[in-house]
Order: C-alpha cells, then structure tokens, then sequence
C-alpha cells in the first residue's frame, strides 16, 4: 500500500495510528501541508479533493477521506463494534471531528503552528478558540464516566478524535478544564501497538 502523507497532519496521523494498530505495512510520499502547489499532479488521477491522506491498495484502488480510510480498514476488526447502533454511534463521532472538532483545533493547529505566518490569522483565532472548546467541551461531557467514546472498547471514534485532540495545545487549547479528555488520552496512548504522531 502506498499512503500520500503529511508527517504533521492529525488526519493522516489517525490512518498511520490504525495500520499501526493492525499491523499493516505501507509506504509513504510526503506531501507538504504548506505548499500546495503541485497537488494536482501528485494527486488528481487519485483524489479529487486533492487531500491528504490519500491511500492507494495493493490493487491499485484509491481511497481518500482520513475517516472512510479507518472504517475501511476497521471493519471486521475490533476496531468498529458488530453491533450497529454502536457501528451508527461510531460514525457520529468520525461526524462529529470532521464537522465540530478538526475545522476549529486543526485549523488553528495549522494557522499558529505550521502555516509559517501566523499574524495573518490573528484575526479570526478567538472565534476559531470558541469553537474548538464548544468541541472539547461536548467530548468531555460524554466521556465522563467512560472509557471511550463508544460502547466499552477502543475504536475508530477514539483513533479519530485523539487524532488533532491530543495535539491541541499546539494551537494554544489547554485541557486543564478537561480531566475526563485528559484521562481518556491516556488511555488511548497505553493501547497495544500505539504510535506517535511523529514517529
């Protein structure tokens, strides 16, 4: 397999954390978050989006979508329940990220981080700040009293929040008001076959 990949994104880190998870082996091409300029030709035939992550199968099949990329590889795995209410709470939470979380916590992730000029954005941070809390805030209401976001076990819904969450202090979010998010990192971190984002 061949996974087009940004060594700093959340949504390619969450595919890196699953195969890792799953012990699968594939090979990458680093794409530049920052300078977008030839992803057209790296990535048209493949991805219309021109999005990473974008991976490609053994048969030469593309996928894109950092979320459909794990409920493809999840399914059949212990990584996305059988039962399919729980499958449905699954898919709201990878919803939810895409939606409610990754716009506002990436986005100023990138801006102050990686953008390389993070004055240009000054002006937008505070609303981007409140929506990304609005995000953290609804997580560590439903994972009071849990252990993961669905059902009893570690999921795909974990792999894709703890994607952009756990690195959310890059963009300047402090999780000191939330200790039951800060927990369920932990657990997250201690499952078996764990990866960094940077390794």
């Amino acid at each position: 397999m061949l996974l087009y990949n940004s060594s700093v994104s959340g949504n390619c880190y969450k595919v890196r954390l699953l195969l890792a998870h799953l012990g699968l082996e594939y090979e990458t091409v680093d794409v530049s978050v920052v300078d977008r300029s030839n992803r057209a030709e790296l990535l048209g035939d493949l991805n219309p989006g021109l999005r990473v992550p974008t991976l490609v199968l053994d048969d030469g099949r593309p996928l894109a979508e950092s979320n459909a990329i794990l409920w493809y590889f999840a399914d059949g795995t212990q990584y996305l329940p059988d039962d399919p209410y729980e499958r449905a709470q699954v898919l709201q939470w990878c919803f939810f990220e895409q939606y409610s979380h990754e716009p506002f916590i990436a986005v100023v992730r990138f801006w102050l981080t990686y953008s390389g000029s993070p004055e240009r954005f000054a002006d937008e941070v505070p609303t981007k700040m409140q929506g990304g809390y609005a995000a953290l805030d609804a997580m560590e209401r439903h994972l009071t009293g849990r252990d993961f976001l669905v059902g009893d076990g570690y999921s795909i819904a974990d792999v894709s929040l703890y994607a952009y969450t756990h690195v959310a202090h890059e963009g300047g979010f402090e999780l000191e008001a939330h200790p039951a998010i800060r927990a369920w990192l932990g657990r997250v971190a201690a499952q078996p076959g764990h990866v960094t984002i940077d390794a």
